[in-house]
């Protein structure tokens, strides 16, 4: 007799896995053994079940033996399929047990397993087995072998083309005979099967998801909370997915490729980019209840830090913000946060804070009980404009908020009237829009303050309607410092159309000359001396000014 291809299906317990073992069954060129390292396990760890002197009997407990004679042993058959379950996975195993043959791994939501758990055996962390799941998996990889990775609920809602997806990944002939099974046990049953195969023996083939699901058991939320994580890591490496749990849109690229690892601050702790979350009666998702900053780092350093704070503190302050964190340890996760990512040069910060998260669901200032949450997600961002050739901007239907309605000194994030400025200029295919204030002046872009040039003389509106922006401070210290006329008024749109130069600027953006607005060409339509000049000072006030990073050292 040959040597069969081994095939092994690692999983934890609950997870259809014996399901799936039926349905290799079926095939006329797989032999299936189920749980092979059941005794070794039992006999190694002491762990008490009603079938074990029964198990202990009937199988082989030298781990060494049920590798090489068991597993790897020569059969009559083309492949063979091993049902493990990862806690079964034991230190001393020969390690053959994972370098040859091959592996996928068979997942379940833990809200789908811990229901019906109980009934059988009380649940614990080791026996939901996430925790060796994770390690298998990783395992795996560090060899060079990456497992494929299936989950139990897609397998349910759409057998055929799970199984042909994983009969892919195995690099074995899918045969339709895996769809269905008869009713009643199989004679490679595991001796436990009357404590825990009672569902499977009724089932003809794998039963389609219950509408809704069971009640479940409270008592097992702390598990819950425990290993829905390692399982949602699992979930990440699942590569063929059913329409009905895939996003009907393919994975975007990002405008930055570097930014697929990074590590962000969520209230006290930095998380990766997939982990870095906030909790659903947190302010900023119940009511767009927070205040923001952008920050840019240059070369070590971060710009015009303390200012920002400031306008964060007083935005903070004028919202009523409770429990605001001091401002060194603002400062702090703003370092570490840096820090941890190496993150010296190029970068942008967006650094909210929210006024925390609630007891309950509502509107109310009253339940926030918790105190802010902060924010700190750095990026490895350019500048977000074509700052050589300019810009576009149209003029957007959607007027700038009046202090009558909401102060536009408090920058909060609740943007939805920048928003729907914004989607008029994605529709002109322009880089930002204009906004008007209540009487048809100019007050700033959706995201930009703005500044033009008339005869020699730069005008930039007040900041009666806008945000009085960092950036359009500094750009206004430097008009003066370059000896030009300064002057802050209310301007007209068509001002601003027949204006000799215009910029905008912001720290996402830094100061990007514009080139037409609503199809007028401004100036002869190209970046004019004046916005040449003050784009080069601000770059030099960029390189000589900024709260160092510790640790940071020039290269």
């Amino acid at each position: 007799m040959a040597k069969p291809k081994v095939i092994h299906s690692w999983s934890a317990p609950r997870s259809l896995s014996t399901s799936l073992m039926y349905s290799f069954s079926q095939r006329d060129d797989t032999q299936v053994v189920d749980e092979p390292l059941y005794a070794t396990f039992l006999k190694a760890t002491g762990v008490d079940r009603p079938y074990r002197d029964h198990v202990l009997t009937k199988m082989e407990c030298n781990g060494d033996k049920v590798v090489k004679d068991i597993i790897y042993g020569s059969g009559s058959k083309k492949y063979r399929y091993c049902k493990h379950i990862s806690k079964e996975r034991l230190f001393g195993l020969p390690s053959e047990l994972m370098s040859k043959g091959k592996h996928f791994i068979l997942i379940r939501n833990p809200l789908n397993i811990l229901p019906s758990f109980e009934k059988v055996h009380p649940p614990s962390f080791l026996e939901l087995g996430l925790g060796e799941l994770v390690s298998i998996y990783s395992d795996l990889c560090q060899m060079g072998i990456q497992p494929a990775v299936i989950d139990a609920d897609e397998l349910q809602r759409d057998p055929e083309t799970t199984l042909r997806g994983l009969c892919d990944d195995l690099e074995i002939p899918f045969q339709a005979s895996m769809l269905k099974w008869e009713a009643g046990p199989i004679p490679e049953d595991g001796v436990w099967a009357p404590w825990w195969y009672k569902s499977v023996h009724e089932s003809t083939g794998f039963s389609s998801p219950k509408k809704y699901p069971k009640t479940f058991p409270m008592s097992h939320y702390e598990l819950l909370e425990q290993s829905l994580p390692l399982y949602n890591i699992l979930r990440s490496h699942v590569k063929h997915k059913s329409s009905l749990l895939s996003s009907p849109l393919p994975p975007p690229s990002l405008p930055v490729p570097e930014n697929a690892k990074l590590l962000a601050w969520v209230g006290d702790e930095i998380l990766p980019r997939e982990m870095a979350k906030v909790s659903v009666f947190d302010s900023v998702v119940q009511g767009g209840d927070s205040v923001w900053e952008g920050l840019r780092i240059y070369k070590g350093k971060v710009f015009k830090l303390e200012e920002h704070l400031d306008r964060m503190f007083d935005s903070a302050k004028a919202l009523a913000f409770e429990n605001v964190p001091p401002r060194e340890e603002i400062k702090e996760a703003i370092f570490r946060t840096l820090i941890t990512n190496g993150m010296f040069d190029n970068t942008h910060i967006r650094l909210s804070l929210t006024r925390g998260k609630k007891v309950t669901s509502g509107m109310s200032p009253a339940f926030n009980r918790y105190g802010c949450t902060l924010i700190v997600l750095a990026e490895w961002k350019p500048p977000v404009y074509d700052n050589d050739g300019g810009i576009v901007l149209v003029t957007a239907t959607t007027r700038r908020n009046s202090p009558n309605n909401l102060d536009s000194k408090i920058h909060h994030n609740n943007l939805l009237n920048n928003i729907l400025a914004k989607i008029e200029s994605n529709n002109g295919n322009a880089a930002d829009a204009i906004m008007l204030d209540k009487d048809g002046y100019v007050s700033e872009t959706n995201a930009t303050n703005i500044f033009m040039v008339k005869r020699g003389r730069v005008l930039t509106p007040h900041a009666d309607y806008c945000l009085p922006g960092i950036t359009r401070a500094s750009v206004m210290e430097l008009v003066v410092k370059e000896n030009f006329i300064l002057e802050e008024r209310r301007i007209s749109l068509s001002e601003f159309h027949t204006a000799d130069e215009v910029w905008t600027t912001g720290t996402m953006g830094e100061l990007s000359p514009v080139v037409k607005i609503d199809g007028r060409v401004i100036g002869d339509g190209k970046v004019g001396p004046i916005t040449r000049t003050l784009q080069n000072a601000y770059k030099k006030l960029t390189e000589d000014s900024g709260v160092p990073i510790p640790t940071y050292q020039e290269p």
